[in-house]
């Protein structure tokens, strides 16, 4: 049974918790500014780009075709608004240098409740839906469905597995008929070794094929953190759920063969169920790190994904031209984990992608 939970006391407190210090401030307004929406006091949801294009215009991400995931009925969240043990170049979330800070807290102070995360992430999710209610294009049985969503995309701004209780929230959104998938980037092996539940589809993101490289692109806050992803990837076999190596590919930085045979290795190591094989985004605060030319086209990432199977001896299942991904895997047709694109839907791969500078057009990660 689920308990009442007062949302007015827990806006209060985090008003408090977020104007406990000027950086606090700073970066709240900014994630404010962005679309995100707090909840407890340092979670967050935000609309990602696909639940709008899946109600206003029947298009749908990838994660519909390939995992049968209902792009309207899909969550972004987050447990840990603002912290992570990296500083991705190609990140496009906020970094406190983007804001002329220079913050290193390696953890949030505070730790919220995971009934209160799950329960509040679908009240806001609900009060961002509601505004398409009105919409003539929206089709009243998809917005009616949007209202109640079935998935959970744990992924959306800073590092999940900093949140300790981690495998409790998984159980929240589980216990609701949801489904989830984790996105991280491994730092954590040691609350992904000991959750309490896994979730439906866990993914490591990498950029990265070796150490030198990682200090470089990825540039940790903490010693060891490639040590660490490394302790990942050895876990990795271990897990009953599917698993997902999302490699997103930098034109210039890991598209050259050094990278993908760097990639394979650890491909081998941990034998992932998938393989994603995705183009980076000139989009967000990565624009002044990066440059519009580190972004490949959807042909560049066919190839190098094909590199890649030939490499690994995964096979090259399916592809999204809008997100500029590849799927890659040993069995041959992927797990699904719900009902997918609605009946009539056109197929998601005729139109040709939508990128635009500025935050609305960004994708979920997860």
């Amino acid at each position: 049974m689920l308990r009442r939970i007062d949302f007015k006391e827990i806006a209060r407190k985090r008003e408090e918790f977020w104007n406990s210090s000027p950086a606090y401030r700073v970066i709240y307004e900014s994630l404010k500014k962005q679309g995100y929406h707090f909840i407890g006091l340092v979670g967050v949801v935000k609309r990602c780009h696909w639940t709008r294009e899946a109600l206003v215009n029947r298009r749908f991400c990838y994660k519909c075709l390939w995992y049968g995931i209902e792009s309207h009925r899909c969550i972004q969240m987050s447990p840990t608004a603002a912290w992570c043990w990296l500083r991705c170049r190609h990140c496009w979330r906020i970094q406190p240098e983007d804001i002329g800070m220079h913050w290193d807290e390696t953890r949030p102070p505070v730790i919220d409740d995971p009934e209160v995360l799950a329960e509040e992430s679908i009240r806001v999710q609900r009060q961002i839906i509601a505004g398409y209610k009105g919409n003539p294009r929206v089709d009243p049985k998809m917005f009616e469905e949007a209202m109640n969503p079935k998935h959970v995309a744990i992924s959306l701004t800073g590092e999940p597995t900093l949140y300790p209780r981690l495998g409790e929230l998984i159980h929240e959104y589980h216990r609701r008929g949801m489904t989830t998938f984790l996105v991280t980037h491994g730092v954590r092996p040691d609350i992904l070794g000991s959750l309490e539940e896994e979730p439906s589809q866990l993914y490591l993101s990498l950029e990265s094929w070796n150490r030198e490289k990682f200090m470089y692109f990825n540039r940790p806050i903490v010693p060891r953190a490639w040590e660490l992803i490394m302790q990942t990837i050895e876990l990795f076999p271990s897990f009953k759920s599917p698993t997902v190596y999302r490699i997103t590919i930098v034109k210039g930085f890991n598209d050259s063969d050094e990278a993908l045979k760097g990639f394979a290795k650890l491909i081998e190591k941990g034998n992932p169920t998938y393989v994603e094989v995705k183009a980076y985004m000139y989009v967000g605060y990565s624009r002044g790190r990066l440059a519009p030319a580190n972004m490949p086209k959807h042909e560049e990432i066919r190839v190098i994904a094909r590199k890649l199977a030939d490499l690994t001896g995964y096979m090259y299942l399916s592809e999204s031209v809008p997100s500029r991904i590849v799927l890659l895997s040993r069995i041959k047709e992927p797990i699904r984990h719900g009902k997918g694109c609605p009946d009539g839907v056109k197929h998601p791969e005729k139109y040709a992608p939508v990128i635009k500078p500025g935050y609305e057009e960004m994708e979920s990660t997860g």
